[in-house]
């Protein structure tokens, strides 16, 4: 059972934390379909041929996009959640490995690209123990928080993910701090995922929005959160993705918003994991 937590009179977070900031690195690369997986490339009228610069774009996210925004992390000492698609585990163990090595969450993201809803729940379940048993075997941890395929879960997901030993997921877009929500009597956090501050939906393949007025927006969603986290709890949530938000120019920029961040009292960059301890132990926490 987790110990509950009393907070200060005027105080939302505990150890005089103001506001927390969340981070998504998405680990998907080498296990995306062959097509309609999202490239900037025009469809192919056979889809009997291999898409080959297609999967060369996929693979820039494993052998450039993640160890550049790796040594950003380390740079800025800041610990993230990296939402691990089994096959990409698979693929790459090594550096699935290195990404808990230095000081990041392993959560799952389903064990391929096939839609969870398209699944029976036999297949569902499936579909997670493989997840599972990937990042176990890569990393020696066992993930406790969970991303559906572009969020879409089924109505039994949540009861799969609780009987599998999860604690959380982030497929929820309603709320920006902390919720829970019972499953079976008990209660089941969720950390809020979200669609404004992601490099996929704002970026798409590779473009229209540039790197430049990406990191305006999040400082000004940045400004709004701090201002409202003086009188409530707020979390700022932002999603990157290993061939998206790992390139040069973005990174660039996500390094300036990290510092801009950072200069404000009383902000913590947490990984998921942590932020749903504190969701099943903080008082006054939403209840969907």
């Amino acid at each position: 059972m987790t110990n509950k937590i009393t907070l200060p009179d005027g105080q939302f977070w505990p150890d005089g934390i103001r506001m927390v900031v969340s981070v998504s690195m998405q680990f998907e690369a080498g296990a995306q379909s062959e097509h309609q997986n999202g490239s900037p490339f025009p469809a192919m009228a056979d889809t009997s041929l291999p898409d080959l610069p297609a999967r060369t774009w996929f693979e820039y996210g494993a052998r450039e996009g993640i160890p550049r925004m790796l040594d950003l992390w380390d740079k800025f000492k800041i610990p993230v959640t990296s939402h691990m698609v089994g096959q990409a585990v698979l693929q790459r163990p090594e550096l699935a490995r290195e990404i808990v090595q230095r000081g990041h969450e392993a959560a799952a993201h389903g064990h391929s690209w096939t839609p969870h809803w398209t699944m029976t729940e036999a297949e569902e379940r499936a579909s997670y123990i493989a997840n599972i048993a990937a990042i176990e075997q890569a990393t020696g941890t066992r993930p406790v928080g969970f991303n559906a395929f572009w969020l879409r879960g089924t109505p039994r997901t949540l009861g799969i993910l609780q009987s599998l030993g999860f604690t959380y997921h982030i497929d929820d877009l309603s709320a920006d701090e902390p919720m829970t929500t019972t499953v079976n009597d008990r209660a089941f956090a969720i950390v809020p995922y979200t669609l404004r501050n992601n490099d996929i939906a704002r970026f798409g393949a590779e473009g229209p929005l540039t790197a430049q007025a990406f990191a305006q927006e999040l400082r000004d969603e940045f400004d709004q959160l701090y201002m409202e986290s003086g009188y409530r709890r707020r979390m700022m949530s932002v999603s990157l993705h290993d061939r998206i938000g790992g390139t040069p120019a973005r990174v660039k920029m996500l390094g300036e918003f990290l510092q801009y961040a950072l200069q404000h009292p009383g902000v913590v960059f947490m990984r998921k994991d942590k932020i749903a301890e504190l969701a099943l132990s903080m008082p006054d926490v939403p209840v969907k």
